[in-house]
């Protein structure tokens, strides 16, 4: 595979980068931000905790996957770091999907570690107040994780591609928490203005223009099904589940093919 040696490569810059130590302080930040949260409620803390930490997971893992990506990309363009790289035989999209999966499997390892603290985490509060509805750490909670490693998945992709196109790192930040921050509320927004006319003046042309990102942008904060998990209840999923997943894959690959054809014309001085 083209794009082994450069995958294999973007693994040792990220630890030498201080991966593990991004990994034991997000650990960190999830186990307390769980435990106090659990403290505020004296009937549903085990349900809080969970709620509070996939807040925290789907905060926290953007953060990392974005200083992934400016060290394992941004960083190679800036420190001319590609006279050494380019100079291998090899086609330039391989350097691009190989330090991007590298990334990927960092974010998606992460999250399944943070995952897997979190139910732990939640089972032990559990143990101390039986709750009315109990949360749903089997299948239910695997679907949920499912559905945020395709918006990592994504975003992953965005930052690959501001990485490319970027003339400094700190845009890489900038713009893929913009991307995130649009992408995953517009449509609780529409949600809103449907529901409640009368939040906004003229809240029917105000939701017909927000509505135009649904054609250009993938409606990331349907991909949060933390309600599965939360009641264990899978008719919770969205209707138009299948229609996400494609819809989100699709804009990934698109988002890669456009990296790809950048870094071919993109010219070093």
């Amino acid at each position: 595979m083209l794009s082994s040696p450069n995958f294999s490569t973007g693994l040792c810059l990220a630890f030498r980068a201080r991966f593990g130590w991004l990994v034991g302080g997000s650990l960190l930040v999830l186990a307390l931000a769980a435990f106090l949260s659990a403290q505020f409620s004296g009937r549903q803390p085990a349900t809080l905790a969970l709620d509070i930490g996939l807040s925290v997971i789907r905060l926290l893992l953007p953060l990392v996957l974005v200083l992934m990506t400016q060290e394992l990309l941004s960083r190679e363009f800036d420190r001319r770091y590609f006279l050494n790289t380019l100079s291998y035989p090899h086609p330039r999209y391989s350097l691009l999907l190989g330090r991007f999966i590298a990334v990927l499997a960092l974010t998606l390892g992460l999250l399944l570690l943070l995952a897997g603290a979190l139910a732990l985490l939640v089972w032990v509060i559990g143990q101390g107040y039986a709750q009315g509805t109990p949360v749903a750490l089997d299948h239910h909670y695997l679907i949920t994780i499912a559905f945020i490693g395709l918006d990592l998945l994504v975003l992953t992709a965005v930052a690959t591609l501001l990485a490319v196109v970027a003339s400094t790192p700190s845009f890489v930040l900038i713009g893929t928490f913009g991307f995130m921050l649009v992408a995953r509320s517009f449509g609780a927004i529409i949600e809103l203005l449907t529901r409640n006319t009368t939040v906004v003046s003229d809240a029917e042309s105000y939701r017909s223009g927000i509505g135009l990102l649904g054609y250009l942008l993938p409606d990331l904060g349907a991909l949060d099904l933390r309600m599965v998990a939360l009641y264990g209840k899978l008719e919770l999923l969205p209707a138009d589940w299948p229609w996400l997943v494609l819809s989100s894959l699709t804009y990934t690959v698109g988002l890669l093919a456009l990296a790809v054809w950048a870094l071919n014309r993109k010219r070093f001085s």
